[in-house]
C-alpha cells in the first residue's frame, strides 16, 4: 500500500516509517497539513494517516478541505489523536467517511490492526 502520513511530529513520522515500511508499505509524509492536502492532490494514496492537532492547519482543517474535493472515504483515513476525543465526536468522524482512529502515544500493535483492516 501507499500510505501517506500527515503530522508536525518527526518522532511519530520515523515511527509510521519504520513500522509501515517493515510491513511491506510505501510510506510517505507531510509535516503540515497544507503540504499534506497537496501531496493527496498530486499523487493517488491508499490511505491516509492523519494527525488532528497540528498548528496553523490542523488535521480538522484537512478533513474539511477534504470534504470539499470529495468524500472522506475515498482516502481511507486514519486519525492519530493525543487530545481526548468524545464518543460522539468519533462517531461523527466514522459517519463522516474516517476509517478509524488511534489515539497517541501510538501502539504499533493497534497501527498494524488498523492498516490490516484497509487492506482486507
Amino acid at each position: 500500500m501507499k500510505i501517506l502520513g500527515i503530522d508536525d511530529n518527526v518522532d511519530i513520522t520515523e515511527l509510521l516509517s519504520m513500522t509501515l515500511t517493515a510491513m511491506g508499505h510505501e510510506f510517505s509524509f507531510a509535516n503540515s497539513g497544507k503540504e499534506g492536502i497537496k501531496l493527496i492532490c498530486e499523487k493517488k494514496h491508499d490511505a491516509v494517516l492523519l494527525d488532528l492537532a497540528m498548528p496553523t492547519f490542523s488535521g480538522f482543517d484537512v478533513l474539511r478541505e477534504l470534504e470539499t474535493i470529495g468524500n472522506l472515504a475515498d482516502y481511507n483515513i486514519i486519525l492519530f489523536t493525543a487530545s481526548s476525543i468524545s464518543d460522539t465526536e468519533i462517531n461523527e468522524f466514522i459517519e463522516k467517511g474516517v476509517r478509524g482512529i488511534i489515539r497517541k502515544p501510538i501502539e504499533v500493535n493497534h497501527l498494524e490492526k488498523e492498516i490490516t483492516k484497509l487492506v482486507s
